[in-house]
């Protein structure tokens, strides 16, 4: 046993090493890339399987299959990348979980990296099944370890809600005894195999648990009430890392008020109703969206109670949590400090590195479309859709992964000329590939340009499946007139070239897919770096 110095995402990738996980899997997306990168690190000596896979529904299908097999799998992703599995998350919640299945999904409030704010406990909740919420990096530790228990205990999957502040922060964790592997032990066909009539007998299963999931996170040792008798004015209920800003400043109030930390869920509902019987007002301190207040607000019937927090703007309904909207919400004068970012410094908006092949495709795109007035360019999630910004103003849509390419065939079919689609190798891979065949078997009026700069450049470098002559194949694979697959390299010298390709199959009257292929230039560099030594 010793201390290590991790950030969050380590500190849970490292809690499931020691719980004996057989294998690990994830799509990029941040703030959750570092597990996976962690794994894949700790995974070097063998052991245990660390990969990343094309997308998070085929992530977690994959977990799921070392599960079945009675093995320990951790599946991690973002909050937007859960939507992507949902539908094996809500179904694997009805079959008998047999092997640990741990779901590893790091929520962004503020979205410093994400199109929106999602909270996953909504999800969890959805699905009928435990949710663990840390509010420390020893708790996100821990709380893995003791999730794969859970898991095989009531058969359910188990989700470990991260947050971007503890996700990327580093603090010591207190290792503890690692665990032997499972050994292999199939489970059975009939609670796996989703026919209606199993669905509804493993539905009703999972109901009749309901009952025992309560008693867990009315028991748990990761939801703690301390009542004050000494102040029955106003008690805290405290979730995650806002539980952390609320004990850095409760002593400052006295007498202090009763608080109640909840770190597991279901929601316990004998600890808030303690609670509630003891005080007069109910302050709520979460991450994400107001769940635990509307909750208690609209399922408990607490009534003569003022409850406060987002719901009633004492609390910003956006953005992130931080020790000082605590102190506020707590009655508390702000601290006066320096501001970390002086007013007379000026903005810094995120731009494209230097060199990033992506600046000259979209310049040969701009310059190719200067005659289309009504073009519409339908980008996509990666690096290019900085594309939006000055000095480029190249695109105009960014909602989802894969979306450039079913919207720009939605968009053509509603009339638009011309209907661009820009797309990342790796988006491609992920959901460009479905919307592509859509198209290919259409042959819809559409120039599709697939930025391939081999690499997942946005979250860090990660390696891609496809790129270069294997994407091309994919592509042709897919039915794509193969006349009207067509590749340019982004360099200044060829700008006049590329965007005489371009308009040539912008104005061909049908599907047209364009790969811009040249490697990151940042990856590059670090590649020439690592041959040279």
């Amino acid at each position: 046993m010793k201390n290590k110095l991790l950030l969050g995402d380590e500190a849970v990738a490292l809690g499931a090493v020691h719980a004996g996980i057989t294998a690990g899997y994830s799509y990029p997306g941040t703030p959750a890339s570092e597990v996976m990168e962690y794994l894949i690190k700790a995974s070097a000596g063998g052991g245990f399987n660390a990969n990343w896979c094309v997308n998070e529904k085929v992530a977690y299908e994959e977990a799921l299959g070392v599960s079945f097999a009675g093995k320990r799998a951790l599946v991690s992703m973002k909050h937007v990348g859960l939507n992507v599995a949902a539908d094996p998350f809500m179904n694997s919640s009805i079959t008998r979980i047999n092997g640990g299945l741990v779901v590893v999904v790091a929520d962004d409030p503020g979205m410093h990296s994400s199109q929106n704010e999602q909270d996953t406990r909504y999800y969890a909740q959805f699905a009928q099944t435990i949710c663990l919420e840390p509010s420390s990096h020893q708790e996100a530790y821990d709380m893995t370890r003791k999730a794969f228990d859970l898991s095989e205990y009531f058969h359910i999957p188990v989700v470990l809600r991260m947050v971007t502040r503890l996700a990327h922060s580093r603090s010591q964790i207190m290792e503890k005894p690692a665990r032997e592997k499972n050994k292999t032990h199939r489970a059975s066909g009939k609670d796996w195999t989703l026919l209606p009539v199993n669905a509804r007998r493993r539905f009703a299963s999972l109901m009749k648990e309901q009952e025992m999931l309560l008693k867990f996170s009315q028991g748990s040792p990761f939801n703690m009430l301390d009542l004050n008798k000494q102040n029955k004015k106003l008690g805290i209920i405290a979730s995650g890392i806002g539980y952390n800003y609320v004990m850095e400043n409760i002593n400052e109030l006295s007498p202090a008020p009763s608080v109640l930390k909840i770190s597991a869920y279901p929601l316990p509902h004998g600890l808030i109703q303690e609670l509630a019987g003891h005080v007069d007002n109910i302050l709520v301190i979460e991450e994400g969206y107001p769940f635990i207040e509307r909750n208690i607000k609209g399922l408990f019937g607490i009534k003569g109670k003022k409850i406060s927090g987002k719901l009633d703007g004492l609390l910003p309904i956006t953005g992130e949590l931080n020790p000082d909207l605590a102190r506020k919400a707590m009655g508390l004068a702000s601290l006066q400090g320096r501001s970390s970012v002086p007013d007379w410094l000026p903005g810094r908006p995120p731009q494209l590195c230097k060199g990033c092949p992506h600046i000259d495709t979209l310049k040969a795109l701009t310059k190719a479309l200067e005659t289309y007035p009504k073009a519409v360019v339908f980008s996509d999630i990666g690096c290019y859709t900085l594309g939006a910004l000055p000095p480029y103003n190249a695109v105009d849509t960014c909602v989802c992964m894969g979306a450039s390419v079913s919207m720009s065939k939605g968009g053509a079919e509603a009339g638009i000329y011309p209907s661009v689609g820009v797309i990342g190798d790796s988006t491609f891979i992920h959901s460009g590939i479905t919307p592509l065949l859509d198209a290919a078997s259409r042959d819809t009026n559409m120039t599709v340009l697939i930025l391939d700069n081999s690499t997942v450049a946005m979250t860090g470098g990660q390696p891609t499946v496809a790129t270069g002559e294997k994407l091309e194949n994919i592509i042709r694979g897919l039915g794509v007139d193969l006349r009207h697959i067509r590749r340019i390299v982004p360099l200044k010298k060829n700008l006049e070239e590329n965007v005489e390709v371009i308009k040539e199959e912008v104005k061909h009257p049908g599907l047209s897919v364009i790969i811009s292929f040249r490697a990151c230039i940042y990856e590059a560099r670090k590649g020439k770096k690592g041959a040279e030594k």
